[in-house]
């Protein structure tokens, strides 16, 4: 079921004439990636002319094969015309490196820029194909911000670039579209996307689908909350929410809506997880590694910083989705699943099937935290330790299993096809994740040459007359807006050139706190109407109405829309290491981000009327604010202890209102 899904929001046609070409180009590719990682063999800049060009003919392929299924032709034809220009420039730009990048930076012929034109306008293109209208719009701002600078009044404007000028930033110089943050998602975060195809291939999603099976038989909540588990953790290595929703929602969703849940809040509680799984360490959807880029820190500092506010997102999650099971789900359904039509495994076979994906997990894990190696180095590791578990686990199984029918010759050829799967859907989805940030690296770089950022700073002061909480929740929505449609490496980019430092250098907020900020607030733009890409694939699958399904989805991560702001004025969460202070203030936020789970969330009315309950909600996620953001540890143990007392007293009133009714159904 999950395949034909995925394959589905993919758009695939694995019956057309171009579908092998598309695995050998993605496997010429992953080879290209792989012998740079290995040898380092390229200069980085020349590596990533590549890999941006590279990008753009997958998806150009891939985009052929959906045409050709519907028998577009015109529509193949102007990609024929596409990549073919694509090829010849990303050709020319690698042969000529040397000059451009080195002897002539700056000194470009004529048809040279025409050739950049083209490539812009490719890119472009490329990139509404691929995320829509709303992110070429503001593509099509900065362009024009950096050619018209010079007509803008105020502290906005600028002298303004000549159009030689923009064309030598974006392609030309080998920045731009080739720049710093193209060159970490080149040599960093490729082999991530390769390692995502490959759990998949081998059978990763049906081990957790087994999973949620088990779940669902064992606890109310179970299917919802081994769904959130199974989403996050595949979204932090997927680094696209709606890809990751599209995977894993295609067996979690139905699994949830079989279990009694409405579709809107199954596809809610989908959208929450694909989401949140972009904040998980250690991979956090690759923007980990582009945030150690940016602040000239260690990853293992950025990966430390974050499992506090990981954490707190996971605990109140996995209430809110509880109070949502109990609110929606009649009690004692479960899911049909037929049992004898899966295949039998003990919980020996199922704890093998495991350990051919923690195995490689651990190798990430140690590489990356424990022995510190460079983030190329872990993730070719990491993807070598797959492949050799891939391949080494069925043979050892087959061997082994007197059971088997399947020779390790047939066992062998199954595997290998499963690698190139893996390979090729891993390329189609890194494609589209490389031609955006190669955009955003391009708009990056145009907005750091006008001075932007600085004017922004001093806009955001202006307006919010030095008030952090005023200027957090501007910014909050500033994120979330410049965040819609993208994938999260390339959303938290965009927000950190722009809006970060306005509160390191305006408000003196460490870099770690307002980088984190950022990152969290551009999330947000995956569940908050009206883009919510995370929602638009998961209502697809529920068959639920989107808004409907955002809302449930908000309902439920409430609390991810206060955290940003807890940052702020609670850095220590970040920056204090494992000191007691930072323990303590852990448990206050956490406990904090419980109450406002529970206002919004709770199944139960305590009142005798909905004005007494919406009274009581309102007293908790007000109580909840308080002890989540207010910086003063005191006034925040004593929200804490208010909250308590009203949980307390509600609790016990619940019990009372049981105990009577069981007595009067006696009674009757």
């Amino acid at each position: 079921m999950s395949e034909n899904q995925d394959n589905a929001f993919l758009e695939e046609s694995s019956s057309t004439r171009l579908d092998r070409p598309l695995t050998v180009l993605a496997l010429v590719y992953w080879l290209f990636i792989l012998s740079y990682a290995i040898w380092l063999w390229l200069p980085r800049p020349r590596f990533t002319v590549l890999f941006v060009g590279g990008s753009m003919l997958v998806f150009v392929l891939n985009e052929a094969t959906k045409s050709l299924a519907v028998d577009d032709r015109r529509d193949l034809v102007f990609l024929s015309i596409v990549g073919a220009f694509t090829a010849i420039a990303t050709a020319y730009i690698a042969i000529f490196f040397w000059q451009l990048f080195y002897i002539r930076p700056g000194v470009s012929f004529p048809h040279e820029y025409a050739l950049a034109v083209g490539l812009v306008l490719t890119v472009m293109y490329l990139s509404y194909r691929s995320f829509g209208l709303a992110f070429v719009f503001v593509a099509v701002l900065a362009l024009l911000y950096g050619l018209g600078g010079g007509y803008i009044p105020g502290m906005f404007g600028h002298s303004g670039l000549r159009p030689t000028r923009l064309l030598d930033v974006l392609v030309l110089n080998i920045g731009g579209f080739f720049g710093s943050i193209s060159r970490i998602i080149a040599a960093w975060v490729a082999l991530f996307l390769l390692y995502t195809g490959l759990v998949r291939a081998y059978g990763a999603f049906e081990l957790i689908l087994r999973g949620v099976m088990i779940a669902a038989v064992k606890f109310r909540s179970g299917v919802a909350q081994f769904a959130v588990l199974a989403s996050m953790i595949i979204g932090s290595i997927n680094g696209s929410p709606s890809a990751n929703a599209a995977m894993t929602g295609s067996f979690t969703i139905p699994m949830m809506k079989d279990s009694g849940m409405p579709g809107q809040v199954a596809g809610g509680v989908e959208a929450t997880a694909s989401s949140g799984g972009q904040v998980m360490p250690p991979v956090m959807g690759a923007a980990a590694f582009v945030m150690a880029s940016l602040l000239g820190i260690t990853y293992f500092d950025v990966l430390i910083a974050g499992l506090i506010p990981a954490l707190i997102f996971v605990v109140t999650v996995a209430v809110g989705v509880h109070y949502a099971t109990l609110r929606n789900t009649p009690e004692g359904l479960s899911p049909e699943i037929d049992w004898e039509a899966e295949e039998f495994r003990t919980g020996g076979e199922l704890a093998w099937d495991a350990l051919k994906f923690l195995i490689p997990f651990c190798v990430l894990v140690f590489t990356l935290g424990v022995l510190q190696w460079t983030v190329v180095t872990s993730a070719m590791m990491t993807v070598f330790a797959q492949l050799l578990t891939g391949f080494s686990f069925p043979l050892i199984e087959s061997i082994y299993d007197e059971h088997s029918s399947q020779g390790l010759g047939t066992v062998f050829r199954e595997v290998v096809g499963e690698t190139i799967d893996g390979a090729r859907y891993g390329a189609i989805i890194l494609a589209p994740i490389g031609i955006i940030i190669a955009l955003i690296n391009g708009i990056v770089d145009i907005i750091q040459a006008s001075g932007l950022p600085g004017a922004l700073t001093l806009a955001l002061m202006d307006l919010t007359g030095g008030s952090l909480l005023l200027a957090a929740v501007i910014s909050m929505v500033i994120c979330i807006l410049l965040g819609m449609g993208m994938p999260s490496v390339a959303a938290y980019t965009v927000v950190a050139i722009l809006v970060a430092p306005t509160f390191v250098e305006a408000f003196l907020v460490p870099e770690l706190a307002a980088h984190y900020f950022v990152f969290y607030s551009a999330v947000l733009s995956f569940i908050t109407p009206p883009i919510a890409t995370a929602a638009v694939v998961s209502s697809g699958i529920a068959g639920s109405d989107f808004w409907e399904t955002c809302f449930a989805a908000i309902r439920i991560s409430i609390v991810l829309f206060v955290l940003p702001i807890v940052f702020l004025f609670n850095p220590i969460l970040l920056v204090g290491g494992l000191a007691l202070e930072t323990l303590l203030v852990t448990v206050i936020v956490l406990f904090g981000g419980v109450a406002i789970t529970h206002g919004v969330n709770y199944a139960h009315s305590v009142g005798p009327n909905r004005y007494t309950d919406g009274t009581v909600r309102t007293v908790f996620v007000a109580l909840g604010l308080v002890i989540m953001v207010y910086p003063d540890v005191t006034v925040s143990a004593g929200a804490l202890a208010v909250a308590s007392a009203m949980f307390l007293v509600q609790y016990l009133t619940e019990i009372q209102a049981s105990v009577a009714r069981l007595l009067g159904r006696a009674t009757s």
